[in-house]
C-alpha cells in the first residue's frame, strides 16, 4: 500500500557498501524500518543520505506492507529544515541521545498522533532556543506520558520517589529511589515547561546524577530496553 507521511529519523544503519537501514516513527504507523537500496552512491535518485541524519523530520512516499518486514520509500523531502540541530555542538550530542532513547523506547507499529505531535514540536522547539542543557530531562519527563508511565504525582509531598513503582512514598523498600536534592529538581521539572527550563539551576554532577535516574526509570519501565551507549557522549559534552 503507498502511503504518504510524515516521518521523524531514529536511526540509520550502514548495510553493505551503497545502501542504509532506516528506523523512523511515521505519524501514520508509528515505528517503521526502511531498506534504502543505493543511497549511499546513488547522485541522481530522488533520496539523498543526507535526509536521513537523526531526528530529521521527513515527509515520504512510502511503501507499506505491514508484514513485518523492511519497508520501502519512493520519496523523500525534508519538510523541517534544522537550522542548528545537526551544526551546533550540545545539540548534535543532546540528538544523538534522545535518537537512541526514542529507538530503545517505541517498538509499535501503530498510529500515535499525539506521540508524533510530541517529538515534531519538541524539536523544533530545541531548534530554536539557545539555553538548552537541561532539555533532555524535561523531554524524557514528558515522554513518559505517551508511553504509559508518567510519574504519579497524587503523594508529591512524600520524601522520596520510587522508581520502579513510578510514585512518591514515605517508605524506603529495595526499590532505587529518588531523593534529597535529585527529588526536589525532580519535581521542580515535573511542572515545568520547555519555555521555562532555562530557570532551573542544577551543578552539572547533579544533572548527570538525575539524567541517570531517569535512563534507569525507562530500563525499569520497558521491556527490552538497552542503556544508550551515547550517553557518556552527551556527559562529556555537557561537561
Amino acid at each position: 500500500m503507498q502511503i504518504t507521511t510524515k516521518a521523524i529519523v531514529l536511526s540509520s544503519l550502514k548495510y553493505g557498501d551503497t545502501s542504509l537501514i532506516v528506523k523512523m516513527y511515521t505519524e501514520s504507523d508509528g515505528i517503521k524500518s526502511y531498506m534504502l537500496k543505493g543511497v549511499l552512491t546513488s547522485k541522481k535518485g530522488k533520496l539523498k543520505a543526507a535526509y536521513f541524519q537523526p531526528l530529521t523530520q521527513l515527509e515520504l512516499v512510502a511503501s507499506h506492507r505491514n508484514k513485518g518486514a523492511l519497508e520501502s520509500i519512493r520519496e523523500a523531502k525534508v519538510y523541517y529544515h534544522y537550522k542548528t540541530l545537526h551544526s551546533d555542538i550540545s545539540k548534535n550530542a543532546t540528538t544523538l541521545f534522545l535518537s537512541e532513547m526514542l529507538g530503545n523506547s517505541i517498538h509499535e507499529e501503530e498510529q500515535n498522533q499525539g506521540l508524533f505531535h510530541f517529538l515534531e514540536a519538541s524539536f523544533q522547539w530545541l531548534d530554536t532556543h539557545d539555553d538548552i542543557s537541561n532539555f533532555h530531562i524535561a523531554f524524557l519527563l514528558k515522554l513518559t506520558r505517551y508511553l504509559g508511565f508518567n510519574p504519579d504525582t497524587s503523594n508529591s509531598d512524600a520524601p522520596y520517589f520510587d522508581l520502579q513503582e513510578g510514585e512518591f512514598t514515605n517508605i524506603l523498600s529495595l526499590s532505587p529511589v529518588l531523593e534529597g536534592e535529585n527529588l526536589n529538581v525532580f519535581k521542580t521539572f515535573l511542572g515545568t515547561n520547555f519555555d521555562a527550563i532555562h530557570t532551573i539551576k542544577m551543578k552539572k554532577a547533579n544533572r548527570q546524577r538525575l539524567l541517570q535516574s531517569l535512563v534507569l526509570y525507562f530500563e525499569l519501565h520497558l521491556q527490552g530496553f538497552r542503556k544508550p551507549k551515547s550517553l557518556a557522549i552527551l556527559n562529556k559534552v555537557f561537561n
